[in-house]
């Protein structure tokens, strides 16, 4: 299969390429794919060096696939193109998530609905994904009245630019600024831009993401996204109203047997999900799971997974993997 990686040059798309390597996807020929001031340089996959061509010329050579991560005016511009082209695109960038026509896609929960015909197919947002992942199954037995989200999200989902912040903040030294304040011994409730309505971008997609692919807007999501000087990976306090009443071991069991999930919560041993355990890794990992006293049908759980596998390149490359094994692609 002809695969186009768009944005190789950068975090996710390196870590895209990564991924396609070690679950041996299909890659007979391979573009590297970035902006023109990117042409020219080389990229090493599975030992063969490969130079990074412009985007036109992706185009002109009509891969069957095309991976992209390489911003939303990029994906705008260019995913057309190659749909034009007759390869199907899989967009990690915000683009073409709630545009009515694109699937919004993790294939664990919504596979499913693709089509030969969907050749732009949306990726979810990193923190959207994580989340979902924990709902679907327990919205699937239970269903799902309200959601509150907090998250404790990793610098890398801002870019190389946030972790070269962080680092010259450790040092002492004086550099470009990915944040308009420091990120080190710091906290900030600020991830992405502020809308009109108060909540950050990011907030919003928690919550429009997430009615888009369990296909159900009655949900009720309220969330809160904050930037924490991590590496590994996001996490999330998720306090979850259900329908109906539930017994917790019934919510683990559910969970553990969810493909994606590893469900890591026993306090006896001081067993829960962490980012530092969770990096470079393909699952969610779940625990602290309890029920909220407070409410009704409620309980809370802990999530956390690596924004750069799961919630990016990992999830990409499972839509390519779906399309593949079921015929959808040309």
């Amino acid at each position: 299969m002809k695969v186009a990686v768009v944005g190789a040059t950068g975090m996710v798309g390196e870590v895209m390429l990564q991924v396609l390597a070690e679950r041996r996807f299909p890659v007979t020929e391979l573009l590297v794919v970035a902006s023109e001031r990117s042409v020219g340089k080389e990229i090493t996959f599975e030992g063969k060096t490969y130079k990074v061509i412009g985007l036109a010329d992706a185009v002109a050579a009509k891969p069957d696939v095309a991976l992209f991560s390489a911003g939303g005016a990029t994906s705008l511009e260019w995913a057309p193109k190659f749909a034009a082209a007759g390869t199907t695109v899989v967009d990690n960038s915000s683009a073409w998530r709630m545009d009515p026509d694109k699937k919004l896609v993790v294939p664990e929960i919504n596979a499913d609905q693709l089509t030969p015909e969907d050749k732009i197919i949306a990726n979810p947002n990193c923190s959207t994904i994580q989340m979902v992942m924990a709902l679907a199954p327990l919205h699937k037995k239970y269903g799902i009245e309200r959601v509150v989200v907090s998250t404790y999200q990793s610098i890398t989902g801002t870019g190389v630019k946030a972790v070269q912040q962080l680092e010259n903040e450790y040092q002492g030294i004086q550099g470009e600024m990915a944040y308009p304040y420091p990120i080190h011994r710091n906290a900030l409730p600020h991830c992405d831009v502020f809308e009109d309505n108060g909540y950050t971008k990011e907030e919003m997609k928690l919550i429009r993401e997430t009615h888009k692919i369990l296909r159900d807007d009655s949900i009720a999501v309220t969330s809160t996204a904050i930037r924490i000087p991590v590496v590994g990976g996001h996490s999330e306090s998720v306090n979850i109203q259900l329908k109906s009443d539930f017994e917790l071991e019934d919510i683990r069991k559910i969970l553990n047997e969810t493909p994606g999930i590893t469900v890591q919560d026993n306090t006896d041993t001081n067993t829960y999900p962490m980012p530092l355990y969770a990096h470079g890794k393909d699952d969610v990992f779940v625990g602290r799971i309890r029920r909220d006293f407070s409410q009704p049908n409620s309980l809370n759980m802990w999530i956390v997974a690596d924004n750069l596998r799961k919630g990016a390149a990992t999830n990409t490359v499972q839509i390519a993997e779906y399309l593949a094994a079921n015929n959808l692609i040309g």
